[in-house]
Order: structure tokens, then sequence, then C-alpha cells
């Protein structure tokens, strides 16, 4: 009884799409990254000539925002799953914005800081804010490459009067961009305490 059990059970179980499988191998690849440049900025942190960088506000309303979109993608899948694509493509738009919108925030927080005086690269930069500019700066590429993208779907979506009822490719998206989120709030939070 229990060999059926686990025939039966085996033969029910959902596969996961390769997609989502090449994603997740993706994600954990960027999480080694990162893991591996916190990691060396906790050892440079503890060298002597390493100053701590206070992190303007900016970067912490970036992080509403970035937040914000996690949501609007989730209401996108949801509106997709539901045949809504005029809603799919607003949430999907909006999205766009909202990671646009964290991209300039970065931006400006950095110039905030050159005018405060931190030197990121050059004669008499300082390491700690060098690797600030190495991690923050790989994190909105990351950014950037999720919102073209969402963009590309988004105008894919626009073009065409009948979108895909197949949702993987969004999901797929969804879960991208939902890391990028969550990788952006460890970065904040790792360098708040490292300061």
């Amino acid at each position: 009884m229990t060999e059926n059990n686990i025939i039966s059970n085996s033969g029910s179980k959902e596969k996961l799409h390769p997609q989502k499988f090449l994603m997740w191998v993706a994600i954990g690849s960027i999480c080694m990254m990162f893991a591996g440049l916190t990691s060396a900025y906790v050892v440079k942190k503890s060298q002597d000539n390493v100053i701590s960088v206070l992190l303007p506000n900016i970067f912490i309303w970036s992080t509403i925002v970035i937040l914000a979109s996690s949501y609007t993608i989730q209401l996108a899948i949801k509106s997709l799953k539901n045949g809504k694509t005029n809603q799919y493509n607003n949430f999907l738009a909006l999205t766009v914005l909202l990671g646009i919108v964290f991209t300039v925030m970065q931006y400006f927080g950095f110039i905030s800081l050159v005018d405060s005086g931190v030197k990121f690269i050059g004669r008499n930069s300082n390491p700690g804010a060098s690797f600030l500019l190495v991690i923050i700066g790989l994190h909105a590429l990351h950014i950037i490459g999720g919102v073209i993208a969402l963009l590309i779907f988004h105008i894919k979506s626009s073009l065409n009067k009948t979108v895909s009822k197949s949702v993987t490719g969004i999901e797929v998206l969804a879960t991208y961009w939902h890391f990028v989120d969550i990788l952006w709030v460890y970065l904040l939070i790792f360098l708040i305490f490292m300061r």
C-alpha cells in the first residue's frame, strides 16, 4: 500500500517549469555574488583605514518605492489570471515606473553623498565608500535589467490585442523582481548596521 501511495503521489506532483528553475539558479548565483561582496566589506571594514559612510534618507524612501513595486507586479499577475488585460497593462506600467523612480532615487542618493564630500573612486577615496558604490551599483544594474524586462512585457502586451493566458513568463519575472526588492532590503539593513 505504501508503494501505491508513493507512486500516486509522485505522479500527481507538479514539476518545476524549466524557466522557473533557471531563474532560481540565477537567483542563487546573484545571492552568492552579493554574499561575497558583503563578506569582503565586513573584512575590509575591520581595517583601520575604512571610514563609515552615513546613508542619506533617500535610500530609505527608495525602499518604500521598490516594495510598492512588488505589490503592483503581484496585482498585474492577478489581473492577467482574471483575464483583465487593461488592468494587467496598467499595473505592469506602474511597476516599470516605480522601478525607474527607485533607480533615480538611488542616483540622487549617490549625488547627495558626493556633495557631502564622500569620494568613491580615485585619489583619497574611501575604501568603505568604494564598496558602497560597487554593492549598490551592482544592485542598481540588476534593477535596470528588471525594468527593461518589465518594459518589454508591457510593450508586447500593449501591442497584442490578445494576451496569452499563460502566466509563466510574468511569474518568472515577478520572482526576479521580488528577489531584487528583498535583496535591496537586505543590503540597506546590512549597510546601516555596518556603519
